[in-house]
């Protein structure tokens, strides 16, 4: 708090008497002493407050001027980070329509949402996207695709007949091949398809119809358009997440300590495997040919879903990325290439053993023993 100033009467003012002029020399040596001696600062709790923030800013701007002086790997886009933990978290995708980070529990929950979300912006593509991604049984979802594209085909070659644009639920080919794929009926309703429940001959009850008003010739136009999106679609997929890391030359660079999610097997399968392994030394002693080797090493692989590579680049730093173990080389040439400063110049992949990379090979990762 700023202290009061108080003003003298005016009554004071004229009683008070001059000081003398010793006492104004007394004086005027005893100001010069105090000001030869700075007068010590007490410290407020405002001051407190203020030197906290003050150290807590200056140890921030440290550690963000480290980071920014921090080394990186020679013509690498990817920042070094420290070699203690060079193995990876987990997998993670990231979804197409949101960008959003996920793992795999996440992954199809996450998907399906943002799909249904989509609606309110555009049904076709919405339903289209679940016709393609919620039915896991290709043969089924192509099925249906073909009769739905049937029914927009006869409606557009005979666009007054009224009974090309009613489809009755109950249906034997509709309940057996439509219905049980799901997004359908959200297709149909997309093109302008509404329920109605309509008399049927010889029955008392009513059926459910889906009717579909009769169209312009720029309607049709445009659900011939709509057909051939779906006829077009493809299923929704979460892209797996590489997470590009580069590290300091490290002892730590040949440990691989993996997360479940890049096996097949259950960690139940796992331990039970581990325990096995004594007596499959004994086994491998045994001569085998080359083709019962080969056989073995590919069942063998068949165990991992997901690879994690780490490239030595020149100057010793290393380049980590993860992978499907079914991907092909020139999958890996481009993560290469999108991590240099200088992508575009040419480069050399070396696998263990000499091998040499080749990028123009469709060659899965797995094939050439990089899982």
């Amino acid at each position: 708090n700023k202290p009061e100033v108080v003003q003298s009467s005016s009554c004071a003012k004229n009683n008070r008497r001059a000081p003398t002029e010793g006492a104004q020399r007394a004086g005027a040596a005893a100001l010069a002493r105090i000001e030869q001696h700075p007068r010590p600062k007490v410290q407020t709790s405002q001051d407190a407050i203020r030197n906290q923030v003050k150290r807590e800013l200056e140890a921030e701007a440290a550690a963000l001027a480290e980071k920014e002086n921090a080394a990186t790997a020679e013509g690498s886009k990817v920042p070094v980070k420290d070699p203690a933990c060079l193995s990876v978290s987990g997998v993670y995708f990231t979804c197409p329509l949101t960008g959003a980070t996920l793992t795999k529990s996440e992954r199809d929950v996450h998907i399906k949402e943002a799909i249904l979300m989509r609606f309110e912006e555009d049904a076709v593509e919405a339903s289209v996207m679940m016709v393609h991604t919620f039915n896991k049984d290709r043969e089924k979802v192509k099925a249906a695709v073909d009769i739905m594209s049937k029914y927009v085909d006869n409606i557009c070659k005979n666009p007054t007949e009224e009974k090309y644009r009613k489809i009755k639920l109950s249906n034997k080919v509709f309940q057996e091949k439509v219905r049980c794929v799901e997004g359908s009926r959200e297709f149909l309703q997309a093109l302008g398809f509404i329920s109605i429940m309509l008399p049927v001959e010889g029955q008392e009850e009513e059926e459910e119809f889906l009717v579909l008003p009769e169209q312009s010739p720029d309607d049709l136009e445009l659900m011939k358009e709509r057909r051939d999106r779906l006829q077009r679609g493809e299923p929704v997929r979460a892209q797996l997440d590489r997470q590009p890391q580069a590290f300091r030359p490290s002892p730590n660079a040949q440990r691989f300590e993996l997360p479940q999610e890049f096996y097949n097997l259950t960690v139940e399968e796992l331990k039970k495997e581990l325990q096995q392994r004594s007596e499959v030394v004994e086994k491998n002693a045994m001569l085998r040919t080359k083709a019962m080797r080969e056989k073995e090493e590919q069942r063998e692989r068949r165990k991992y879903n997901y690879t994690l590579l780490r490239i030595r680049l020149p100057d010793g730093n290393l380049l980590q990325g993860t992978f499907y173990a079914w991907d092909r080389l020139p999958v890996l040439f481009g993560f290469v290439r999108e991590c240099l400063v200088d992508g575009w110049q040419p480069f050399e992949l070396i696998a263990p053993g000499s091998q040499k990379l080749q990028e123009s090979e469709e060659v899965a990762l797995a094939e050439c023993n990089l899982v």
